[in-house]
């Protein structure tokens, strides 16, 4: 009775009409009317045009596993259960990963005063996380840059014209923009500012954003921002690159004194810089849009729990569809999540009867095969090279996807084995194709490290060590790069292989970085 009124407590949109609207850069799913999916993808497609425009970085074509999934699901209060645990105050969220980056964002948010954090608030901010990291791939950037400058993107004005402003004030983080006192600028300044309360980190967000604005508006600071980012990373601390902006309690009076002003600079993207490529819309099958539930819960990642719940879900919607590939994939992932490897490998068989190319399917193959043969500790290499085929015929589909890759060589570990130089050469290839999720990073500085290159493992590291959003307690990361700075690299080696995320979670979905925004 429990598990049935979990599992229905999720909501299952029997009639919803459900669409797929694709575009350069994103694939967006959400049961609603195609027009309006259509005009909310081509406002994203502006905003990443815009976004480059503002900052200089040039486009170039993305693989379809770097693109960002985005899921418009329920409201507010269904995004905060689907984050989870510890995050269930949520507006939206994403995961960076090698899987394919994804983001979850209310298709239902208030929208009735000004101080409300909208839905397209909450994705600008979340894909700006995306751009930052997909972009500038080997920078650090301290915790307050990263919620600043995402903050200062998310409220992104689309004008009637078809021009797009930046520099709007988040009036949701209004109050936190004045609490110097909980978080001045020599703490908000530095790389690491330790474990935060709940109000220090509201003001990260809202200070974030006014120090970010000021510093790209102000005349006299010109030039201020770019010189304290470029020390961070050429191995300065804290304090020596905050040194130029000057005397920080100066600092500190000057941003009093700028929320204040009342109106604020903004600056426009007119609209012929704006032209963006053709948005290709279709509506899910009946066996892809009847999934969707249980898909929506997995893509999140599960946990035991969950994972047996979206079982149950997974069998109950994918049962009227036993030939579509996209119902049975869904069923295959949901049955691998709960440890069900024989109805796992049922429904991918399913899945790869109608569409023999599914890089899904053959994925799922691989990884029930390699969770078989760890299940009863076979270690057999003849097997395990069978095993492993099902990610090379994947690679072989998409050698654009980085998560078939990623999983050869993680096989490995699982085989007890130590990686042959051809699965090394595939982490790093998937680590060059998906630089955002800090699981690959990680093991390509072992790699690295292992080949003699510190340079290029330091590199790696930075970004794993100072991630805002890696939690407290042990940094493993950046024990290892002090290592590496005072030439002990066997030291760093073994810091690195001493972590204890050689193995993927249950369900399989590593997930580098997650952010989240209220």
């Amino acid at each position: 009775m429990a598990a049935a009124l979990i599992v229905s407590a999720w909501p299952v949109a029997a009639q919803a009409a459900w669409q797929e609207a694709s575009s350069a850069h994103f694939i967006v799913y959400a049961d609603d009317k195609p027009e309006r999916i259509k005009a909310f993808t081509e406002r994203l497609e502006k905003f990443d045009k815009a976004l480059r425009l503002m900052r200089g970085v040039p486009d170039a074509k993305l693989a379809d596993a770097d693109r960002v999934r985005v899921y418009m699901v329920g409201d507010i209060d269904y995004i905060g259960r689907l984050a989870g645990k510890g995050m269930e105050n949520a507006a939206g969220f994403y995961n960076a990963r090698v899987g394919g980056p994804v983001a979850f964002v209310p298709r239902d948010a208030p929208r009735g005063s000004a101080t409300d954090l909208s839905a397209q608030a909450i994705l600008m901010h979340e894909y700006t996380h995306h751009f930052m990291f997909l972009n500038w791939v080997n920078y650090v950037f301290p915790a307050w840059f990263v919620e600043g400058f995402a903050e200062f993107n998310a409220t992104a004005d689309f004008k009637p014209d078809g021009s797009v402003t930046f520099g709007e004030t988040p009036n949701y983080r209004a109050w936190a923009m004045g609490t110097e006192g909980e978080l001045p600028a020599a703490k908000l300044l530095q790389l690491n500012p330790g474990r935060l309360t709940e109000h220090e980190m509201e003001t990260l967000y809202g200070r974030g954003w006014l120090l970010t604005h000021y510093l790209t508006f102000e005349p006299s600071r010109a030039g201020q921002l770019g010189r304290y980012i470029r020390a961070i990373n050429s191995g300065k601390n804290a304090d020596q690159a905050a040194s130029a902006f000057g005397d920080l309690k100066k600092l500190d009076r000057a941003l009093d004194g700028y929320v204040m002003r009342g109106s604020l600079a903004v600056t426009n993207v007119p609209a012929s810089a704006l032209t963006i490529g053709a948005i290709t819309l279709r509506p899910l099958n009946p066996g892809e849009a009847a999934v969707m539930p249980a898909r929506i819960r997995s893509v999140r990642g599960v946990d035991k729990t969950d994972a047996a719940d979206v079982a149950k879900l997974a069998r109950k919607l994918s049962a009227p569809f036993p030939n579509d590939a996209g119902a049975q994939n869904e069923l295959a992932e949901a049955e691998f999540d709960a440890g069900n490897l024989t109805e796992a490998e049922a429904a991918a068989d399913r899945a790869l009867a109608a569409d023999p190319k599914s890089v899904h399917a053959l994925i799922y193959k691989g990884r029930i095969r390699c969770a078989q043969l760890e299940k009863v500790s076979d270690n057999d290499p003849t097997r395990w090279r069978l095993a492993r085929r099902w990610f090379v015929d994947a690679n072989h589909v998409d050698p654009d996807n980085p998560e078939p890759l990623a999983l050869f060589y993680q096989s490995f570990f699982q085989a007890s084995a130590r990686p042959n130089a051809n699965a090394e050469d595939g982490e790093l290839a998937a680590y060059a194709d998906a630089p955002f999720d800090l699981g690959l990073r990680t093991n390509a500085a072992i790699i690295f490290l292992d080949r003699g290159d510190k340079d290029r493992a330091r590199l790696a590291l930075l970004p794993v060590a100072y991630s805002p959003h890696r939690g407290s307690g042990a940094n493993p990361a950046l024990d290892a790069l002090t290592a590496i700075d005072a030439g002990k690299v066997d030291d760093a080696l073994r810091l690195l292989q001493q972590r204890k995320s050689d193995t993927p979670p249950a369900n399989g979905k590593s997930s580098g970085i997650a952010r989240a925004g209220r």
